[in-house]
């Protein structure tokens, strides 16, 4: 059997997937507002710039592999991989959280600490906001200006559940929304208790993005040898040369789009799962 034939069925057979997955992937319909032309330049205006200069760069990069080794494949390969495969070896949001956790940590011992004082509620989460640590300033601003705009407290709460989007900000934003309902002395307290649950919270966060990190690490190894070696392969000697045949330029597309996939998988059993909440603005009618 020639080799060809092979080689094209299992592309057809990549080529055969990929079309399903978009087809049952659910798109939103494009305005008819104009030519074609101006609503592939909207898209391409709406990718970030620094997105774009990856795609303009690895282009580049691709026509002048392809000048000097004769690899047709090289000149689409060259975006996608100079775009993606940063994206694709990159950490998952999991850094991020562990910052937020461990500022939401933070805010709430202070917290606490200037309810000692004897102020009230909405007082003294208006003094936290100078000493409010950057991974969750944003959400105290907003927390704070619905409080100064005559906002309900606990409206505010959930709101500001919902801005921190996380299970542990739902826990935090529940104490605090018990504690404006009855207005009891022992908030500070409490609010110490769940800074030191919190501060668990944040070294078990910590120590399983030390275990999923390990798989990502030896992924950016592997991958980079393995375009360092092609690199090499390409442009010295004859072991790379039935690839710049129609037939193995087929073939390699089937072997990177078999990485990728691999890459995407690793990525997503890497990623994690986000716990449920339960506090936010669409469950106000119910109980903290």
């Amino acid at each position: 059997m020639p080799p060809l034939v092979p080689a094209l069925g299992g592309a057809l057979a990549v080529a055969g997937i990929l079309a399903l997955v978009a087809g049952i992937r659910r798109v939103p319909e494009l305005p008819d507002t104009g030519p074609r032309r101006s609503v592939l330049l909207g898209r391409w205006r709406g990718v970030r710039r620094s997105t774009r200069l990856l795609l303009l760069a690895g282009l580049v990069a691709g026509i002048v592999a392809y000048l000097l080794t004769g690899w047709l494949i090289a000149v689409p390969v060259g975006p996608l991989a100079v775009a993606g495969l940063p994206l694709l070896l990159s950490a998952p949001a999991g850094a991020e959280r562990v910052a937020k956790l461990e500022a939401l940590e933070e805010w709430t011992r202070g917290l606490a600490g200037v309810l000692t004082v004897g102020v009230g509620l909405e007082e003294a989460l208006r003094a936290t906001l100078r000493s409010t640590p950057p991974a969750i300033r944003p959400e105290v601003t907003r927390l704070v200006a619905r409080i100064r705009a005559r906002v309900g407290t606990e409206d505010s709460l959930r709101a500001f559940a919902d801005d921190l989007d996380d299970e542990v900000g739902d826990t935090v934003a529940s104490y605090l929304i018990l504690g404006a309902r009855r207005r009891g002395q022992g908030l500070a307290s409490v609010l110490n208790t769940l800074a030191e649950s919190v501060a668990h919270e944040v070294r078990d966060a910590r120590a399983i993005e030390a275990d999923r990190a390990k798989p990502r690490t030896t992924a950016r190894v592997v991958t980079l040898l393995t375009v360092g070696a092609l690199g090499l392969l390409a442009f010295s000697g004859e072991y790379m040369d039935p690839y710049r045949t129609a037939a193995g330029q087929v073939l390699l597309v089937f072997y990177l789009t078999g990485y990728v996939v691999l890459l995407i998988w690793m990525r997503q059993m890497t990623a994690g799962k986000k716990a449920p909440r339960f506090l936010g603005t669409a469950v106000a009618g119910g109980e903290a």
